[in-house]
């Protein structure tokens, strides 16, 4: 159930079945697109869910499905039920060539037997009647024409209309070369007139032949006559074609008649059919929307990963755009979720796309989200969207919006979806936030689920003390003051209802005045929210950076496995090809060998003789010998290194004390200065090797820096060359003390030490981003800086 009737149409459900509509092959599918609406029974979505994806997989990954001619054979079946009544050759061919599909269609399915069971339950023992195309193939050609031989006399009919036809033409073309060679006729040829073969005679000539006057030119100069002898020859053929008429009639009357029993079956084939172009249809709109089959469950619950609105989706691709993915999820723990955040932030369209997702889902269709959302089942789905006041009920809106929470009261339970936007609006807030609070409170305890938009501070504090509610927000760029379309659950956002009036242009003085109005309970709030939402943009910035290195890690690591494999499997052939060199090398040395020998004994040893052939025997040695590296061992590893040793840089004089070890680094320290050099740069040395007055200034603890350094910069009253030398050694002892964020007042002013300070910041390499203070501590007479 649905409720108001024209909840669906607010959330977009007319729309998505329009677009369906124009994938739709005949007016059958339209109709059954009409049809759609939502289900409550597990199995039928489960069903529908199922025969929509293997439609979408055979369009993606198949070869096309033979479903070209699609026609609505109902209509001749039921005409052909009637006693009596004949098929025309158009309406039978139509049934021919549906049939012929249908057949098709089926052979397809029975090679692919058990890859797409759901949609083979379509025609699940519905018999393969072929005798009824052998049937209409005998009396209709592949045109869809009569056959000449459809009957003995329909044949026989027609070979005399052949020869009656051939008997007149040939006489009068000899009437008209007569009548030209007589200079009777005017210019042209034989005409067709009235459906009879003429002469174009002059006027004047027009009674020296015999004949019937079928018309004449505008001119009045030329007649048209059909020859009194060619008159009674087109007779006789006018009358076989009466009598051919008749034949064709009683054929077709028999036709009919031989397919009466069959009647039920192409009902069925019409019902196979129909079905057909309405699962390819939304097979179709899924693959335009990107959609996939979500996991169903019996609960209702929602679990929506990379969701996308398909409307919005569409209209976003033509422009080549994208759409932000929505991640939601509403279970028995988190039953409502309360969202919050600006204006055009995006609040509308979250809560829409998962009413508009929930209604497809149970209506069957596939969205547009990952194949591993989960979509629950809800036997009830209340919406509460836009303006509804009538003036005809005497409604106004907030009376609209007030009957309708009266009906969600009433009626709602555990298995029904709510959807409400502007939660409370139209009326006072001072009253509007309570009443709407009092409902929220009544409709938890029913245990419903859903989502519900707001901007009532009453209902985010409530929200944020009630099991089974769940705050929400719209992140918002506050830097740039731009909506970044994406939900964050936990957290209630802030309508930055000042900080939009500020971009716009407001007058300072008009936003001051307005601050003023509100209590300081309220500002702390809305302060505190906005300082979670920068947080959170923080964390989330954060993820998607850990994200993105664990994705590389993993592409490192799978590379690294390839290439282990690489090496395993080389390794192998490796080691056999120098087996089998070796092999050879020795197979050659002892022919060499034994080719020496023989060679001496021949010489009988002469000194010189054999000399030359030990050399040769030296040569090939060294051909197969293999250079041996010197490893040279180092007689001890260098000692480790810990906080507060004193270390030396190979390469130079200079000493320091060691601050922190960070794997391969050394954060050391040179008197104020702080440096950090590779390990492998320093070396170890004693205490009594440091002379006495270095020795003596680094005395004090080093901790005593990080204990006494502060995260705040104040320069206000400083020069501008003294403000920046004070950033550049406050920046250098923050990066070495890897902080993150720090903050530098430089008060309003002119703004003349802003720029200064800002502009050199932007150069410095280990700034990530600079940003302002809140409006209400002090805006942009503080720059936030956030570190690499």
């Amino acid at each position: 159930m649905i409720y108001p009737h024209n909840a669906a149409e607010k959330l977009g459900f007319l729309d998505i079945k329009e677009l369906i509509k124009s994938y739709c092959l005949s007016t059958m599918g339209q109709q059954m697109v009409d049809k759609i609406s939502v289900m409550n029974n597990f199995d039928h979505i489960n069903k529908f869910l199922r025969q929509t994806k293997e439609f979408k997989n055979i369009l993606i990954n198949d070869s096309p499905l033979p479903i070209t001619n699609f026609f609505d054979i109902k209509v001749m079946a039921e005409k052909a039920r009637v006693e009596g009544v004949y098929l025309s050759e158009d309406e039978f061919f139509k049934v021919s060539l549906s049939l012929a599909t249908v057949f098709a269609v089926i052979h397809y399915f029975t090679e692919r037997e058990g890859q797409y069971p759901n949609l083979e339950a379509l025609f699940e023992h519905l018999p393969i009647e072929k005798s009824i195309l052998v049937k209409i193939d005998k009396i209709l050609d592949p045109k869809g024409k009569i056959r000449s031989n459809a009957s003995s006399e329909l044949q026989d009919i027609t070979t005399n209309i052949a020869k009656a036809e051939q008997e007149a033409r040939k006489r009068i073309d000899q009437i008209f070369k007569s009548a030209q060679n007589s200079g009777w006729t005017a210019d042209g040829s034989l005409t067709v007139r009235d459906g009879r073969l003429c002469i174009p005679v002059l006027a004047e000539n027009k009674r020296k032949i015999k004949g019937f006057i079928h018309d004449e030119s505008s001119s009045g100069q030329t007649v048209y006559m059909e020859p009194e002898e060619v008159f009674q020859l087109n007779n006789i053929i006018r009358d076989l074609e009466f009598e051919k008429r008749r034949e064709i009639i009683k054929i077709l009357v028999a036709l009919t008649d031989e397919l009466r029993p069959y009647v039920p079956l192409l009902l069925s084939y019409h019902g196979l059919l129909t079905k057909l172009d309405f699962v390819r249809a939304k097979a179709l709109f899924a693959i335009s929307i990107e959609a996939e089959m979500p996991v169903l469950v019996k609960e209702a619950e929602i679990d929506l990963i990379n969701a996308r609105h398909p409307l919005l989706f569409l209209n976003f691709k033509k422009d080549h755009h994208t759409v932000v993915p929505l991640n939601i999820k509403i279970d028995e723990q988190q039953r409502v979720i309360v969202v919050s955040g600006p204006n055009a932030g995006g609040k509308s369209v979250c809560m829409k796309t998962v009413g508009l997702l929930q209604i497809m889902v149970q209506a069957g269709l596939l969205i547009p989200a990952d194949e591993h959302s989960k979509i629950g089942l809800f036997k009830q789905i209340f919406a509460d969207i836009g303006d509804d006041q009538s003036i005809e009920s005497d409604l106004s809106t907030y009376s609209a919006h007030l009957s309708k929470m009266k009906n969600f009261l009433e009626m709602a339970n555990s298995r029904t979806l709510i959807l409400i936007d502007e939660f409370g609006t139209g009326t006072d807030p001072q009253f509007g936030g309570p009443i709407a609070e009092a409902v929220l409170e009544e409709l938890n305890q029913k245990m419903v689920r859903g989502v519900v938009t707001t901007h009532y501070s009453n209902l985010k504090t409530f929200a944020n003390s009630t099991p089974g509610l769940e705050n929400a927000s719209m992140l918002f760029n506050n830097q740039e003051m731009q909506p970044l379309y994406i939900l964050s659950l936990g957290k209630p956002g802030s309508s930055y209802a000042f900080e939009i009036a500020q971009k716009i242009g407001l007058s300072q003085k008009v936003l001051a005045s307005a601050k003023n109005k509100i209590g300081d309970y309220q500002k702390k709030v809305d302060t505190l929210l906005v300082d979670l939402e920068r947080d959170k943009k923080e964390l989330i910035d954060t993820r998607i950076s850990l994200e993105k290195k664990e994705r590389g890690l993993k592409v490192m690591l799978a590379e690294n496995e390839q290439l282990k494999s690489y090496l395993e499997e080389n390794k192998k052939t490796i080691l056999k090809d120098a087996k089998i060199e070796a092999q050879n090398i020795i197979r050659n040395a002892n022919k060499l060998i034994e080719n020496t020998i023989s060679e001496i004994k021949e010489n009988k040893a002469e000194k010189e003789q054999t000399q030359k052939l030990r050399q040769n025997l030296e040569q090939e040695l060294k051909k197969h010998s293999v250079p041996v590296k010197k490893v040279v061992k180092a007689d001890t590893a260098p000692p480790e290194l810990q906080k507060g040793d004193w270390v030396k840089l190979i390469d130079s004089e200079t000493i320091g004390q060691v601050m922190e070890i960070a794997r391969d680094n050394v954060i050391m320290a040179m008197g104020d200065l702080r440096s950090v050099v590779k390990l492998k740069r320093v070396e170890k040395i004693s205490n009594k090797s440091v002379p006495k007055e270095i020795r003596k200034s680094y005395a004090h603890d080093l901790t005593q820096d990080f204990s006494s350094f502060s995260t705040e910069l104040d320069l206000r009253g400083r020069r501008g060359e003294e403000a920046l030398h004070e950033i550049e050694k406050y920046l250098d002892r923050a990066v070495m003390m890897g902080l993150s964020t720090l903050k530098i007042i430089h008060g309003k002013g002119d703004g003349i030490l802003r720029k200064l300070i800002r502009g050199y910041l932007s150069k410095y390499p280990q700034v990530a981003r600079i940003e302002d203070e809140h409006a209400d501590r002090g805006g942009d007479g503080i720059t936030y800086v956030h570190l690499k």
